[in-house]
């Protein structure tokens, strides 16, 4: 039995495939339709969550499977003070396979060391998100026909983005990566990153504050939100909040076939304006999610592609 925890769970080879299966359920809807009869996903999710959560329950119900779950630790018995790993020995009687979003760093971890089935991280508190990163492998994969000499800027809440130190740690992989981290010094990526992730792999990077300057560079513009989730002080979140907007006039100097990217919600920080910019990925981005967490499902129950 498999987890998915982390981005490095599985090597590159098995990302691959995985990229693989998600563009052929892309192309062939219809293939795929039965292959979890039967099977039931569980999602467990103590933090609130739109696109994740359903992303989820529409790639098991596409796949020909059923779910079931709660959408706020309100609405379980962690209100009543159960354990993770109490509610993960139980929903796994229930179900075949967890999905966990939790605001707490290890959480799901914790649940995977006494889960009956396979769990998968739909992310915790500002750690790692890798079903997020799967989806941004697949996008750029998708958009720009490689993963490998890129430079990506990420711009924004670098400090507590976990889909940002998830995607560092699993582009590290590929070849002649390059990083140009855009944020105000009260949000730069944590030393965990900078230090354990980039430079003990060598992998170039430049911290910058000014996304103008940094846009005629990139291959991929990452834009993040200011997490109000994750600040300890108002003011701090009021005063940083609006700190980059991307907007047409800054599109005007990014490279023609330059894309964007962002996990969604988006608040302020990329303007309704730049959506119909045929650069613009991130309602594109959302999709691209349905197909790989549904090649991931596959993988983790052990499901085979059809053959016709």
């Amino acid at each position: 039995m498999r987890h998915l925890l982390r981005p490095t769970d599985f090597t590159r080879e098995e990302i691959g495939e995985l990229i693989e299966t998600a563009q052929d359920i892309q192309a062939h809807p219809e293939k795929y339709a039965h292959v979890a009869d039967g099977k039931k996903l569980a999602t467990c999710f103590y933090e609130p969550s739109t696109r994740t959560r359903l992303s989820f329950e529409s790639a098991m119900i596409r796949l020909g499977g059923s779910v079931l779950g709660f959408a706020s630790a309100d609405s379980s018995s962690a209100s009543k003070g159960e354990s993770v790993a109490d509610t993960v020995r139980v929903v796994g009687v229930y179900a075949d396979i967890i999905a966990m979003r939790h605001p707490k760093e290890g959480a799901p971890m914790a649940a995977a060391d006494k889960s009956p089935v396979p769990i998968i991280n739909a992310g915790d508190g500002g750690h790692q998100h890798p079903t997020q990163t799967l989806t941004d492998l697949l996008t750029i994969r998708s958009e720009k026909g490689r993963l490998s000499d890129l430079t990506i800027g990420l711009c924004g809440d670098l400090k507590f983005g976990r889909t940002v130190h998830s995607l560092i740690t699993a582009l590290i992989r590929y070849e002649n990566i390059r990083f140009i981290l855009i944020s105000p010094d009260e949000l730069r990526v944590p030393d965990f990153v900078r230090y354990d992730v980039l430079e003990k792999n060598g992998i170039p990077f430049e911290e910058v504050d000014d996304l103008e300057a940094a846009m005629p560079k990139l291959d991929i513009l990452y834009m993040t939100r200011v997490q109000r989730e994750r600040f300890f002080n108002e003011a701090d979140y009021i005063r940083l909040k609006d700190r980059y907007i991307l907007d047409r006039n800054k599109m005007k100097l990014a490279p023609e076939d330059m894309i964007v990217m962002h996990p969604l919600p988006r608040v302020n920080e990329i303007s309704v304006e730049v959506d119909d910019d045929p650069r613009a990925m991130y309602f594109r981005q959302a999709e691209y999610g349905v197909y790989i967490r549904m090649a991931l499902i596959m993988k983790l129950l052990g499901l085979e592609a059809p053959k016709c």
